[in-house]
């Protein structure tokens, strides 16, 4: 099965027909390889192809922000195709609906994902809309990702390139709008992609991949969170209470970090990496540890909010399989819903770092079912008990201003 349908099955426009043409799809171009091979996959399809690049973050005061040079990148490749570029800015939308949450979950001493975010809310919220108004029948994207249709409901899969497969961002995007996106990436894996977009000629063929937060950058992340958030030192203890040092806000870590701690080598401690596995939000301790499975960082059940589900489930148990994390391998696991509206899961077996704030989304075999917000973590050893205390967060983070 192709990855996406040709123009020949999509028909032709009618210059008369006021309906969006069904032979048109607009690619949203981030100045990447992968857009730009998606762009140039659907234009040997046969489709009518424009790009639509998107600026949604204004403030480059510390020149991090690579909009500028991205833009450039995005026009290059988009002469080369022969297709139209169109630019817009969701800038209000994107500080409202994602960036404000992205500080609300750090202020209470979670961990978001602020890319699932954005997904849900912008690339297919208002930009979507925003190409259906340009006159597209249909939207692309460089997702690694696949949608079919089953019995007239949409699904989304996982790419057939497991290693690069993005649909653990795409879980809360809406089915309707999934329903009118094509992934053209889909089946190829990354080396595949690399080799089109050099064939053609693109000017981004060897262009990294970007690691940085969602239309941000790649920042140094703690001095940018901290120019948002109130945040107080305190110490940095191991799980015996002695203390290492002094942390810089508890809002500045996340469990299972490794660097930035700035503890070192520590007399009657092992020569070995330290990891955060607990914030004492209560005394404003962050707990760290140097084994990498050490009990505080495992987790065998947790909580589960605000699910989104692509395909729902017959009744209040499932039996499916979960990932905590982007790349995690996928672990078997039980849930159950229970009258508060909240899911619980148990995995078959512990799993490190399950961090609140983060998503759980949820699988049978390739297909996603949806994902929801990990809520709470619960450890599966007796002996890791302090860090429960460090489950409930309080109001001990403040945003800027508030």
């Amino acid at each position: 099965m192709p990855p996406f349908p040709s123009a020949a099955a999509a028909g032709s426009a009618d210059p008369s027909d006021p309906r969006p043409d069904p032979n048109l799809v607009i690619v949203g171009m981030s100045g990447g390889v992968d857009s730009a091979v998606a762009a140039l996959l659907l234009k040997e399809a046969g489709h009518t192809v424009q790009g639509l690049f998107m600026a949604n973050w204004e403030d480059d005061e510390d020149g991090y922000c690579t909009t500028a040079s991205d833009w450039q990148d995005a026009r290059r490749v988009c002469d080369t195709l022969n297709i139209p570029l169109h630019r817009a800015s969701f800038a209000g939308e994107y500080r409202e609906r994602v960036f404000a949450h992205f500080l609300r979950e750090y202020a209470a001493g979670r961990t978001p994902n602020p890319d699932v975010l954005c997904n849900r809310e912008i690339k297919f919220g208002v930009c979507l809309d925003y190409m259906h108004r340009l006159g597209a029948a249909k939207v692309a994207t460089g997702h690694y990702a696949r949608v079919m249709f089953d019995t007239g409901a949409v699904r989304l899969l996982k790419a057939a390139d497991r290693s690069k497969d993005q649909s653990y961002f795409l879980h809360s995007v809406a089915p309707a709008a999934l329903a009118n996106t094509l992934f053209p990436l889909g089946e190829l894996n990354k080396r595949e992609a690399r080799a089109r977009a050099h064939a053609a000629g693109l000017s981004v063929s060897d262009k990294p991949d970007s690691t940085g937060i969602c239309f941000i950058g790649e920042r140094p992340f703690q001095e940018f969170l901290g120019r948002y958030l109130k945040t107080s030192a305190g110490p940095i203890e191991d799980a015996e209470g002695r203390v290492l040092g002094q942390h810089r806000g508890l809002a500045l870590y996340t469990l299972g970090q490794r660097s930035g701690l700035r503890i070192g080598g520590r007399a009657g401690a092992a020569e070995a990496p330290w990891y955060v596995a607990a914030k004492d939000t209560q005394r404003n301790a962050l707990i760290v540890v140097q084994d990498h499975e050490h009990p505080l960082l495992m987790s065998d059940s947790f909580v589960v909010e605000q699910m989104h589900w692509l395909v729902a489930p017959d009744g209040a148990e499932l039996e499916c399989a979960v990932k905590t994390r982007y790349r995690q391998n996928d672990l078997p696991c039980r849930m159950r819903f229970d009258r508060a509206g909240r899911w619980h899961v148990t995995l078959s077996g512990p799993a490190r770092a399950v961090t609140p704030g983060q998503y759980a989304v949820f699988y049978a075999s390739e297909v996603c079912l949806g994902g929801g917000v990990i809520a709470e973590r619960h450890s599966f050893a007796v002996a890791a008990r302090r860090a429960e205390r460090s489950l409930s967060y309080n109001s001990l983070f403040s945003l800027e201003g508030s």
